[in-house]
This record gives C-alpha cells, structure tokens and sequence, in this order.
C-alpha cells in the first residue's frame, strides 16, 4: 500500500480516537482478546478488503490479525461474513468505525461503478472517473473505481492536460489556448479539450487536439461529433451522466465516458461488525 495512505489512515485514526477511547477502555483490560467479523447488510461488490481494512487494524496495534474472507471485487450478499479481524478487544474497537466507513464508503464507489459497466456491456466504452472525489480519499476512491470494473481519468492535475471553458475564456479562443500549450507544455502529453457544440469540436480537429471532450451534448448531437471526428481523436463523453442515460451516450459512439457520479454520489453500503471476547 502506498506510504502516504498508510500515513492517511494513521491521521485518521488520530482524528477519531483522539485522546483515547473512554468507554471501550473503561470496559475491557488490556490484555483482553476477541474477534472481530465484518458482515454485509445488503448485497454489493466489495472494495477496501485486500489492504484498506487490513491496514486500519495493524496500524492501531500490529499484533491484530486480519483475514479478508471475500476479495476486492466479489459481489457480495447480504448475511455474509467479508472480514475477520483478531486481537486486542480495544484495539479492535477503537478502529472499528474507521475500518467500517472506508470499507463502505469504497463498496459504494465499486458498486455504483459496476452498475454503470452493466449498462454500456457490449459497446466498445470505457467509463471513467474524474476528479471529483472526497478530498483524502482520492487514492482509495479512484482503486474502487477500478474494482467495480471503470477506469481512471486524470489523478492529479499534473496528469495530463485538459483545457476546459475557464482556459478557453482567458487565452481567447481554442486555437491560441492549444497553440500556447504546444510552445510549453511537454511534448509527452496529450492534449485534450473540453467542447460544447460542433464549431469547437472542428477547430479541435484543426489544432489537431488528441481527445475530444463533449460536454453536456444531447446524444444526437454526441453522434454527429463522432461522425464528424471520424477516429482523428479520441472522444470523451461527459456531464449529466447517469445510469437511465448513459447507454445512449455509449451508443453514440464515443471512447469514454466520464462519470462525476461514481465517487461524488455513491451511497455507502451497509457492513456491520459483530464482535466475540
């Protein structure tokens, strides 16, 4: 696991407990052992069992033993057992919540995912991410994404270069916006922009642009930037994404399909931990 994840949750740990767990530790002594068991409450895929729960369990106390029962990207039904963890009865406690909220939160991302790559089944698409993720949980959020069967777009602005409506309005226009860009950014990236109707999308072509963002587009309209693009570039479909449209969008022809959804708006699934001393 990445070292600034292991930090994270190490912060997050701080945050909950902070200066101990007054009713855990005035009930149960310290050497006392038990074992906690994870157990799904709905059916979803799972996300954040193979490092994420571990790793809140071991960063409290080392000594905790954590077995995952189901792997990242089961679909899991409800009444079953998905996580054992074994240890200290006050350590397991105290990072119960945190432990629980991660792995939920991620189930969430990966099964609202699934459910959009269910959708487009059959089409040559790809549903992607964007960067609109919980602020610290980019890292876990985006691997959930990639659970539920998506892909990543962009991590971090230094990824790769997007020119949306703000660039576009300060450098004047599309073409001088990719013509600055080619005189300084590096030459291995791609250049990708976000358009809003037929016009911007020729004067990509004409600056030989390599990903073609249509945004908020009907898809009639999707399907004549497509036909008009003809393979020049590659197509990202994006805004207003959801999972009662998003099978016209695929059809239209498009690569990509962004979809702010999968981690601004996914509902956290039900787990609920039982334990035995």
């Amino acid at each position: 696991m990445d070292t600034h994840v292991a930090r994270q949750l190490q912060q997050f740990l701080e945050e909950d407990i902070g200066l101990g767990d007054i009713t855990t530790d005035s009930v149960f002594g310290p050497d006392q052992e038990g074992q906690a068991i994870f157990i799904a409450k709905e059916d979803f895929v799972v996300a954040g069992l193979d490092e994420i729960a571990p790793l809140v369990f071991t960063t409290r106390n080392p000594r905790i033993v954590c077995t995952a029962l189901k792997k990242d990207g089961e679909t899991i039904h409800s009444g079953e057992q998905i996580f054992s963890a074994q240890g200290p009865v006050r350590d397991l406690l105290s990072a119960e919540r945190l432990a629980l909220n991660l792995v939920q939160r991620m189930s969430g991302i990966a099964t609202l995912t699934a459910a959009f790559v269910r959708e487009v089944e059959g089409l040559p698409v790809r549903i992607i991410d964007t960067r609109k993720t919980t602020p610290g949980l980019r890292a876990m959020e985006k691997y959930a994404v990639r659970v539920g069967g998506g892909h990543n777009h962009r991590f971090s602005l230094a990824d790769g270069i997007l020119l949306k409506d703000n660039h576009i309005a300060a450098c004047g226009s599309i073409t001088q916006a990719v013509q600055t860009l080619r005189d300084k950014a590096p030459h291995t990236l791609k250049i990708e922009v976000e358009t809003e109707n037929l016009a911007q999308v020729e004067e990509c072509l004409a600056c030989g642009v390599e990903i073609i963002m249509l945004d908020n587009m009907a898809p009639a309209l999707m399907r004549q930037a497509v036909t008009l693009i003809a393979g020049r570039a590659l197509v990202e479909a994006s805004g207003g994404v959801n999972l009662a449209n998003v099978r016209a969008i695929a059809e239209t022809g498009v690569d990509l399909i962004s979809v702010g959804a999968l981690t601004h708006s996914a509902r956290a699934v039900d787990i609920s931990m039982r334990l035995s001393v």
